[in-house]
């Protein structure tokens, strides 16, 4: 199920094969912002720089942005400061700027079209002036084998405060791609590059589909005047006055649906009713409010069987909303200790038969988990994330095995429900709703009757593998899953 789909158009019907050649710049292009000022303050945060060199630095970025102080400078004053600094540690530092701050900048749209260049066979390559310690991890969520970058030069597992020439800036990425297709059977006239900066000029010029997208105002004068098309994403970045609104409206959604329990309990004697009548109405009126766009196929999956293990992906916080639009009554969840202790939510999942696992103690999530057979056992179904936590993009991660032994010992059935692009709404780390479409295939459900402890690991893999295929990722093995009839 392809997202984006007008964005994409051009590549779908592009010509296919690894000849053609799909540059992207990193900064403003594939993420919103500047992925060294995430690298800085992390660095100010955790004290790896000094307050003098914190100070230069901030400097040297201010001066870069307002006054074109050049690239070249900042990037030897950079690589100044770190000698005699680790690389190793610098790379481990670039994990986790991307998990915190970097995941949740790249645009869906960049996404998507990235998505769709590797479908038709495409050779992509981020060509950035960025160092490969923020752009790698980057590079790895998005499946892109090719990086040209500058490059700090290191001996001994450290920085010696110098950097690798020549530089890959402005033409000088123009000779790196260049350079880079004299390996292969491409041509920069096949070629197509993606940038938001005028500084790239020589490269958009060389290339046979110059692509600006969210262009700085003198790449988008010179795009105008070459008939170039522009495209310009509002997905990332700084929310406007609408997402401040949205977002507030949908908490706020939260609190009103469950309001209506206590009443609805107290007339009817039945928690169980006043519970599917919040969860009802949280998810059409929170998704309605949240601008939350839903298009699912396999709907009917979710009623063929009850009561049954719901295994769902888990890109965002927004996954919540979607379960409770998709499930609607007669569920229960299984969610992270920590929101127990929210004094705001806790008491409401409390009500609502949630079951809350310490995922920092194995011993005592096991000891969790054992009395949802018995939940199922009495006719409440379940839904949980197998991955155990949200993944930083959308890859999936790896499944626990506890979801299925848990099926396997209730005697239900499990049915995955592969959601596509809820980090769309809203990343991970993210705090503001957007709008979108989001794309959900319910799967055929799965039959657990023939399972035992010893298969247990092979039916794990082969259901994660249905995610992954449904998904457009990587499967593992084939699967070869017993269908329910």
């Amino acid at each position: 199920m392809r997202s984006h789909p007008h964005i994409t158009r051009e590549i779908d019907e592009s010509q296919s094969g690894p000849e053609t050649v799909a540059f992207f710049d990193l900064d403003g292009t594939i993420i919103f912002g500047y992925s060294i000022a995430s690298i800085f303050l992390e660095r100010v945060l955790g004290g790896g720089l000094t307050p003098q060199d914190a100070f230069q630095q901030f400097i040297g970025l201010v001066g870069h942005g307002v006054s074109d102080t050049p690239y070249s400078t900042l990037l030897e004053e950079a690589a100044e400061s770190l000698a005699g600094a680790s690389e190793q540690e610098f790379m481990e530092l670039g994990e986790k700027v991307f998990g915190k701050y970097l995941a949740g900048a790249i645009y869906p749209e960049s996404r998507a079209l990235i998505r769709a260049h590797q479908q038709r066979g495409h050779t992509l390559v981020i060509l950035s002036s960025a160092t490969r310690y923020q752009i790698d991890p980057i590079a790895n969520e998005l499946g892109i084998k090719h990086v040209l970058c500058n490059h700090l030069e290191v001996s001994g597992g450290e920085f010696t405060g110098e950097v690798c020439e020549p530089l890959v800036f402005a033409d000088g990425k123009r000779v790196a791609a260049e350079a880079f297709v004299v390996d292969t059977s491409a041509s920069l006239e096949s070629s197509y590059f993606y940038s938001d900066g005028y500084e790239d000029l020589p490269m958009l010029e060389a290339v046979g589909f110059p692509r600006p997208l969210n262009p700085d105002r003198k790449l988008e004068e010179a795009a105008r005047v070459r008939n170039w098309p522009v495209r310009k994403f509002s997905s990332r970045g700084f929310p406007g006055v609408r997402e401040f609104v949205r977002t507030g409206l949908v908490y706020g959604a939260f609190f009103s649906a469950a309001l209506q329990i206590l009443p609805t309990w107290l007339l009817n004697r039945s928690r169980r009713d006043a519970v599917n009548l919040a969860v009802t109405t949280w998810g059409e009126y929170g998704s309605a409010l949240a601008g939350l766009d839903v298009q699912i196929t396999g709907e009917h999956f979710l009623w063929q069987r009850r009561p049954a293990v719901f295994l769902f992906n888990h890109q965002s916080a927004i996954d919540v909303l979607i379960i409770a639009k998709l499930l609607r009554r007669d569920f229960t969840a299984i969610a992270k200790q920590e929101i127990a202790k929210n004094p705001l939510v806790g008491p409401v999942f409390r009500v609502a038969d949630t079951v809350f696992v310490d995922r920092k103690n194995q011993q005592r999530a096991i000891e969790a988990l054992r009395p949802v057979v018995t939940t199922l056992q009495d006719g409440l179904s379940v839904a949980i994330a197998p991955e155990g936590t949200r993944s930083a993009g959308d890859k999936l991660g790896p499944f626990k095995k506890g979801p299925f032994h848990i099926a396997m010992q209730a005697g239900v059935p499990v049915v995955p429900i592969v959601i596509h692009n809820a980090a769309d709404v809203l990343p991970k780390g993210g705090f503001f709703v957007r709008p979108s479409i989001v794309n959900v295939d319910v799967l055929e459900p799965y039959d657990t009757s023939g399972w035992t402890a010893d298969t247990v690991d092979d039916h794990v893999a082969e259901v994660r593998n249905a995610f992954l295929k449904t998904l457009g990722q990587i499967a593992e093995q084939p699967a070869r899953l017993k269908r329910v009839k």
